[in-house]
């Protein structure tokens, strides 16, 4: 590219500068930086001359250029020469001094392009830079800005220039007026001193070595004696500001008399900006500076001024702290760098100042203190060695502060004492309890305390950091393990640390693991008369109790020190911590557990493993660890040992008086203990608990009776003696005395006492050996129970009413009982108390509430009667009865709880349903009789009827429990008459229409067990499967469904199943039982009581002929009272037999009812189906309505109408609707097969021409009459009533699928429009040559027919029908394609062009159906597709899309000869739809491009070679088609396109980047192509860019940016040889019109194709 052509593409680039868009603008920018890559002298030069010429260019464009020049100049530094460096330099300094006015962004791109330039050229812009900053006259102040950057950026080069540079400022300064320009200059005396210090920091790489910070002093005092005594004093607070700023690094070069002269000013002066500015950092950054330089020349002005210096720092350091200002954190950090200063120099007066305020109770002062003295423990630690014990003994306050903020402080401090040697120290244990305090704080107690203007992090709470705090002094800390161990282990036992104990463990464990790994056999615990230490039995109880259960750490309805023993998984595992602890430490608890802990206490973590803290069960839990604790019993067998480890344990018990989760265990573990103990030690610790239990706490009750239960297993004899001695004893007698009666408190403190002891006895029958217990049970037992449970008051026995003792009783009572039946003598033992113990449970239910269940107490008395009734002896009738009343009373009418997931109310009510079937079934047990189970339903019977229906679905539900184990369970030893069968049945039947679904099926249960017992009784075996009973399971199904008629007509089915099983003189007393039912109060069980006699009448009606009469008069005067639908059905019988003498009256009076037909007409003409000649006579009748009359007739409505309006004839509708009706019969079915082709094509025809159709007059009448009258009226349109009766046609043809495959595809509402008519008869003839293909032969031959119907939409829909039959192998097999090909290609000339569409459609699907025959008529074929192509008569194109995509379909199948005959014509002819307008043209045409490529491999491939060069553009650039379909089709025809361009390399591209499915980078896509083109077709780079020309103005904006990407990226891979073929002129003249594109994307791409460009040069 010539010289004159670069300047071209630089100015075009230069003059898209003024784009408004700033995208455009950065781009732009950009492509000058890329053009810079290779042209920089020429780009510079160009930048250069464009802002010299352009004067009254806006500032922000040049400010763009400007900073493209800086980019190019760093960059490419080396490679300028001195006179392009020159010109840039004038230019720049220029452009920065044009106006006086600062204008930043413009300015400051100036300056910085001279920084750039200055890092080589430093003399050339010092040069510049120093003319304009001439003596006596005030410069400019980006002169001196741009002084300043480039000392920064250049020390070595601007330093030895500096002594000039502040000898002709200093005169400067005084000239100065304004604060901007003052500003300016302190800013630049800042960098100065800074590039001075840098520069003497560094001599030994400087150019002058010889340089001193003398040269400097005496012009530095100058100007910081203006700056302080004039600027400071008068200046706006910006300029007091960057005064401040720039002392401080000036103050380094300060001569040291000057600077020690001037600190007593200084030093206050600085500090009082504290007071003045909210924005502090840079004043604590100048006043760090200034105490280094003091401090480096031995200051003893620092002392006199110590006080008000650490006064000011530690009022900064107290200022809150808020983390989203990085500025408070930048000054904490300069403040606390001052300190670091203040305390290496005087670390007595610092210490001095900062711990008398660690005793203030302000917060913020503590905190800010804290934080100092952290920092300075560190950062000084050599200064602060010797004052250790001071520092210690200044924490005794801060560590009673109960403020969080202040905890998290001093947990700092503490962690940086461990580090730095100091709780090794006396008090440094102070500091480590103080750490496992925080380690033991509430999570809920710390937010609360943070307060609501604080953050609450967990990763920043005070318990989080200490734990953290713990485990690293611990593991890090070489030194801290003789601090922390064992002193660690005085905090294991107490509870006030218990939620310390997991941080504690893995404390311990690593430093107990750390001695071990030292070599020392001795015991890790030396106790060496250290009382403190916990004892090895206190530690066993204690880790064994913390990690006993799965709890939480606290909840909000308990106090806030929740049970800390209820979950292992709390605390981070506390659980897991104590078990690796207990593990460590076993040789100190006892040397005999080594080997089995070893083994067990692995299997205890790896079970905590597998589960969560939700999936984990807690029952399993402690069974597991109270096996631990029995096995480790049993090792150690040492009766001493566990003497020792019983009284801990007992010790212990006191200590979770709050925690009764945690207690409850250790009175587990306390009753392990016992049961290896000696009998004599097991009296003293049994007698103990009993005297200390606090039985005022419900909830340890549990814990005491379960200590007692686990101990019987082994001391029954014991155990029972204690509890005795107890029961005697004076705890619980009391005076006779009658005032004794008002003592409520003492009373009630009494009952909890035998609440307590009443269910010790319970656990200690539940836990006695099997073989002890019968013996003792009723004169142990049962007796102390009941003496426990009832005071005497004036010798009258009198039992309490507490619920808590209540419950203890019954939960007792069921232990014991279950505990009897659970032995092997059980079902022999004669309990003569049994009656009382019933009398007495149902006492309790009756008591008990109803309507709710909020105990327990129904449940467990239940229970216990369940138990009790097994045993010997039987209960009287009586008492079962009442037994058997209060439960069923109590228990059905409870309310059901709302549904919202699993409640425990729910839950208890389902586990007391449960125990209710147990005791009833137990009942029924005592009389297998049908009679005792009749005296079961009929207790049931009452809430079988409720109108309540949440209790009858209980009822019916117990009652088929009850029928199913009557029917295991019945022995048959001779035949006997199930004489209640009907009316059982009877009651149970209606239930299976109940409007609750669980009902139903319970019924229906019910009624299988019920044949199944007659069958039994009759003397069939019980293994014996009843064909006609398992058909009622499934009939089940069909009672979950809502939908009445599914309903009833499973209720029909039901009642066939029983008239076929159910014995004669049955029969009529289960009639008799139904129609009792008619007057149910559930509306459905009411009608399933009518279906149900209807149908036992016709199955069985001839065996009650004297009944008859009898009952169809009932039936009669039923219809006559009501309009109940189960009543109209038996008017169905008389409308049948009138029609069979009387087919065409009974039609024509039935035509003649008003539209549309109510649902009793409806239910009149399904009548007429019930017989099949009768319905063909019916059908045939309406067929004629439909076929003959006039379709519809038209009528103008308004005068100003431009077309007439249709309206349908109310004869041929009426017809439709009745022949819908008769169709729905299930009846009908041989009838509409006879007649199915005249029917069917009928009904299409019908469909095709009511599109549209109003419905007749009289019928709008009457709609807006009733709209009027506010009545709601079944709209009748006449096209959707055809639809219908087409549906009920085919499903009663047999064709369901059809109907099914329609409803499924959406076909049914697309045939009813005018928009998806054609779409809907395609999917209906596709379901039809699918799923009815022996039915089409005789359709067919009425469509063709129809073909010449003066209606077009009659031929329309014909031709669609028979177009989509060839889609389909059907026609090939059923021998139809000849004919159904011939009769499609007659109609290429049809006047319709929707016909003709459909015809070219329609013989493309024969690539479908019939793929073998295509080759035979491949010439027929493709002569319709041409002249489809050429079709002119049709304005929109649609013929040629079609025929477009019926070559497309055929290309694969037709004759090879003939295909290359007409192959290039194809090509030409599509040519143009590339760039249709229309989506769908574009996406066929490309498509069909790509199967001619395709299909030309081979002979013809060279001379469709040139339309596959020609069509290369469009297709690529389709690529970016706004349109999804026209993309996948240019990916299609690239795949297809590169083979024939023989080209591996680029047809592999193709294959590799277009395949779908797969993410397009359609930049990355275009650069390989376009390299590959120009490797290897380099002769075509003129066409390819001609042709993208083109498309600069396509309509699409995505394709019109497409096409300077392909230009650029041709641009870029072309060779030398090749721009011969590329016009310049022209592509420049094209890419500048694209920089004024509306479209920002194209703008952008054309301004990256013009940086692409400088190729050319």
């Amino acid at each position: 590219m010539s010289e004159t052509y670069a300047k071209r593409l630089s100015a075009i680039l230069l003059d898209a500068v003024t784009d408004k868009d700033p995208q455009m603008q950065e781009q732009v920018c950009g492509a000058l930086c890329d053009f810079g890559e290779s042209k920089p002298a020429e780009v510079l030069s160009a930048c250069e001359e464009h802002l010299r010429l352009h004067e009254k260019l806006a500032h922000p464009y040049r400010t763009i250029i400007l900073r493209a020049m800086e980019i190019v100049v760093s960059n490419h530094i080396s490679e300028l020469d001195k006179d392009t460096a020159r010109a840039i330099i004038l230019l720049a300094s220029n452009e920065m001094t044009k106006v006086k006015e600062l204008v930043s962004d413009w300015q400051q791109a100036a300056s910085s392009v001279l920084v750039a330039v200055g890092r080589r050229f430093i003399s050339s812009v010092m040069e510049e830079l120093l003319s304009k900053f001439q003596p006596g006259l005030l410069p400019h102040p980006c002169t001196v800005h741009t002084l300043a950057s480039l000392s920064v950026s250049n020390v070595f080069g601007v330093v030895p220039f500096l002594t000039s540079i502040l000898s002709t400022m200093l005169p400067m300064l005084g000239a100065a007026k304004h604060d901007s320009m003052k500003v300016v200059f302190c800013c630049a005396l800042q960098r100065f001193s800074e590039s001075i210090l840098e520069y003497l920091a560094n001599l030994d790489q400087a150019p002058d070595p010889t340089v001193r910070k003398d040269a400097f002093a005496s012009d530095i005092f100058g100007a910081y004696d203006i700056l302080f005594h004039q600027w400071l004093q008068s200046g706006g607070a910006k300029l007091r500001l960057a005064v401040v700023e720039a002392l401080g690094p000036m103050s380094h070069l300060l001569p040291s008399e000057k600077l020690e002269e001037q600190l007593p000013k200084l030093l206050p002066r600085v500090l009082a900006f504290y007071k003045k500015h909210t924005e502090t950092v840079h004043v604590s950054k100048s006043l760090g500076q200034i105490l280094e330089a003091a401090v480096s020349v031995g200051s003893r002005t620092l002392d006199i001024h110590l006080n008000s210096l650490l006064a000011a720092l530690h009022a900064q350091i107290c200022v809150p702290v808020e983390s989203s200002s990085p500025l408070v954190m930048s000054n904490q950090k300069e403040v606390l760098r001052c300190f670091t200063v203040l305390a290496c120099c005087s670390p007595d007066r610092l210490l001095a100042f900062l711990l008398p305020k660690l005793d203030t109770s302000n917060e913020r002062t503590r905190v800010g203190t804290l934080q100092v003295l952290r920092h300075v423990i560190n950062a000084a630690a050599a200064q602060m060695e010797v004052k250790k014990p001071v520092i210690l003994s200044s924490m005794k306050l801060p560590l009673l502060d109960t403020n969080n903020k202040v905890k998290r402080a001093v947990v700092q401090v503490v962690s940086a004492m461990a580090h730095r040697g100091y709780l090794e120290q006396p008090g440094g244990k102070a500091m480590v309890e103080y750490i496992v305090q925080q380690c033991a704080l509430p999570p809920e107690a710390e937010i609360q305390k943070l307060g609501a203007d604080s953050e609450a992090l967990a990763a920043d709470s005070v318990r989080a950091i200490s734990v953290s705090t713990l485990y690293l002094v611990s593991t890090t800390v070489d030194r801290m393990g003789e601090v922390l161990w064992p002193y660690l282990l005085e905090f294991l036992v107490p509870i006030r640390f218990t939620r310390a104990l997991s941080p504690l463990c893995r404390s311990l464990v690593h430093l107990a693991q750390k001695r071990q790994e030292a070599g020392a056999h001795a015991p890790l615990i030396q106790y060496n008369g250290n009382v403190h230490l916990p004892s090895p039995y206190a530690i066993t109880t204690r880790l064994l109790v913390e990690h006993c259960g799965p709890g939480r750490w606290w909840r909000p309805q308990l106090c806030l020190l929740q049970a800390v023993s209820s979950y292992p998984y709390v605390g981070d595992g506390r659980g897991a911590a104590s078990l690796r602890l207990l593990n460590v430490l076993h040789q100190d608890i006892h040397p005999a557990l080594g080997q089995r802990w070893v083994t067990a206490i692995p299997l205890l973590l790896e079970h905590l493993d597998e589960y969560s803290e939700e999936t984990l069960s807690q029952k399993e839990w402690e069974e597991k660890l109270l096996v631990f604790l029995r096995d480790s019993l049993a090792v150690v067998s040492d009766n001493t040992w566990v003497c020792h480890l019983t009284l801990e344990m007992c010790k212990q018990l006191p200590n979770y008086n709050g925690t009764p989760l945690e207690k409850n265990f250790l009175y587990k573990c306390v009753g392990t203990t016992l049961g290896a103990a000696s009998s004599k030690v097991v009296r003293k610790h049994l007698r103990e608990l009993l005297e200390t239990a606090r039985y005022q706490e419900e909830r340890e009750h549990e814990g005491l009776a379960c200590c007692f239960g686990i101990c019987a297993i082994s001391h029954l004899d014991d155990t029972l003696a204690q509890l005795d001695d107890f029961v005697k004893s004076d705890v619980l007698r009391k005076s006779a005395g009658i005032f004794n009666l008002f003592k409520n408190r003492s009373e009630s403190e009494a009952n909890k006492v035998r609440s307590a002891l009443i269910l010790c006895y319970g656990h200690v029958a539940a836990g006695a050996p099997r073989e002890l217990l019968l013996a003792r049970v009723e004169a142990d037992l049962f007796w102390n129970m009941s003496q426990c449970f009832s005071t005497k008051v004036l010798g009258i026995k009198v039992e309490t009413q507490d619920p808590a003792l209540r419950l203890s009783l019954v939960q007792s009572v069921c232990m014991a009982t279950q505990a009897i039946c659970s032995s092997a003598h059980g079902s022999s033992f004669h309990l003569s108390r049994k009656a009382e113990l019933v009398a007495q449970m149902v006492e309790f239910i009756r008591a008990e509430p109803p309507d709710s269940l909020k105990t327990p107490i129904w449940k467990k008395a239940m229970l216990a009667c369940t138990y009790l009734v097994t045993l010997e002896p039987a209960l009287e009738e009586q008492v079962q009865a009442d037994l058997i009343h209060s439960c069923l009373h109590r228990v059905m009418a409870v309310l059901p709880e709302p549904e919202e997931g699993d409640s425990p109310q729910e839950s208890l009510y389902l586990d007391t349903v449960q125990v209710l079937k147990d005791l009833l079934t137990s009942l029924l047990l005592w009389n297998m009789t049908p009679l005792g189970l009749q005296v079961m339903v009929e207790h049931l019977s009452p809430w079988i009827k409720s109108p309540r229906g949440h209790e009858r679905v209980r009822a019916v539900g117990l009652s088929a429990c009850l029928l199913q184990f009557f029917l295991q369970h019945l022995q048959i030893s001779a035949l006997v008459p199930f004489h209640n069968l009907g009316l059982l049945i009877g009651l149970f039947s209606p239930r299976c229409a109940d409007l609750w679904p669980a009902t139903r099926r319970e019924a229906v249960s019910c009624i299988h067990s019920l044949l199944y017992l007659q069958l039994t009784c009759v003397g069939f075996s019980r293994d014996y499967q009843d064909d006609v009973a398992e058909q009622l399971l499934s009939l089940k199904d069909g009672l979950v469904h809502p939908d009445p008629a599914i309903l009833f007509h499973t209720c029909h089915s039901i009642a066939q199943l029983i008239a076929k099983r159910l014995p004669p003189d049955q029969l009529i007393n289960l009639l008799l039982t139904l129609f009792e039912s008619l007057g149910d109060p559930d509306k459905n069980c009411s009608r399933a009581a009518s279906v149900m006699i209807n149908c036992l009448l016709k199955e069985r009606g001839n065996m009650l002929q004297e009944k008859v009469p009898e009952i169809v008069s009932v039936l009669r005067s039923k219809l006559q009272e009501t309009r109940e639908e189960h009543i109209l059905q038996a008017a169905q019988h008389s409308v049948f037999a009138l029609a069979t003498h009387h087919c065409a009256s009974v039609v024509s009076n039935l035509l003649g009812s008003p539209l549309p037909f109510d649902s009793h007409t409806c239910t009149l003409w399904r009548a007429l189906a019930l017989e099949p000649g009768l319905a063909a006579q019916v059908l045939g009748l309406l067929l004629e309505k439909i076929s003959k009359d006039v379709l519809f007739e038209e009528s103008q409505a308004f005068l100003l109408s431009s077309t007439p309006d249709r309206v349908a004839t109310l004869l041929p509708l009426a017809a439709t609707c009745a022949l819908h009706e008769v169709a729905s019969a299930p009846a009908s079915g041989p009838a509409v097969l006879e007649l199915y082709p005249q029917l069917f094509v009928a009904l299409l025809l019908r469909v095709s021409c009511t599109m549209g159709v109003q419905p007749p007059r009289q019928l709008q009448a009457k709609e807006r009459r009733s709209a009027s009258s506010g009545l709601a009226s079944r709209s009748l349109e006449p096209c959707s009533s055809a639809v219908d009766a087409l549906q009920a046609v085919l499903v009663r043809g047999g064709n369901e699928d059809v109907v099914q495959c329609m409803e499924l595809d959406g076909g049914w509402q697309l045939l009813r429009t005018s928009a998806g008519h054609e779409e809907g008869v395609t999917r209906l003839a596709s379901a039809m040559a699918k799923f009815a293909g022996p039915r089409l032969p005789l359709v067919m031959k009425l469509l063709f027919t129809t073909q010449s119907s003066m209606y077009e939409v009659q031929r329309v829909t014909s031709t669609a029908f028979l177009a989509e039959l060839l889609s389909s192998n059907v026609v090939n097999d059923l021998m139809l394609l000849e004919s159904l090909l011939y009769n499609l290609m007659a109609r290429q000339k049809d006047t319709s062009a929707r016909v003709r569409r459909l015809v070219l459609h329609g013989l493309a699907n024969i690539t479908l159906g019939s793929p073998d025959k295509v080759q035979t008529h491949s010439p027929q074929l493709l002569t319709a597709m041409i002249g489809g192509l050429d079709d002119g008569d049709d304005p929109h194109s649609l013929v040629a899309l079609e025929a477009m995509v019926g070559l497309a379909r055929l290309m694969d199948l037709v004759d090879a000869w003939d295909l290359h005959a007409v192959l290039l014509h194809i090509a030409v002819r599509i040519r143009p739809f590339f760039d249709s307008e229309r989506m769908e043209l574009r996406s066929v045409s490309i498509g069909l491009f790509g199967h001619l490529n395709k299909a030309c491999r081979g002979d013809c491939k060279d001379v469709f070679l040139e339309q596959v060069v020609g069509g290369l553009v469009p297709l690529l650039l389709h690529l970016r088609d706004p349109h999804a379909p026209v993309v996948t089709a240019c990916r299609f025809a690239l795949r297809m396109c590169g083979p024939n361009l023989e080209c591996e390399e680029l047809a592999a591209v193709f294959q590799r980047h277009l395949q779908e499915g797969h993410d397009l980078h359609f930049g990355e896509f275009l650069n390989t192509t376009c390299k590959h083109l120009m490797r290897h077709f380099p002769d075509l780079l003129g066409r390819l860019l001609s042709t993208s020309l083109f498309y600069y103005k396509s309509s699409w904006e995505d394709v019109r940016a497409a096409a300077p990407m392909l230009t650029g990226f041709l641009v870029l891979h072309m060779e030398a040889e090749q721009r011969p073929q590329v016009d310049l002129e022209q592509l420049l003249t094209a890419l500048q019109l694209l920089l004024k594109d509306p479209a920002l994307k194209v703008r952008l791409k054309a301004v990256k194709t013009l940086g692409r460009l400088v190729k050319f040069a």
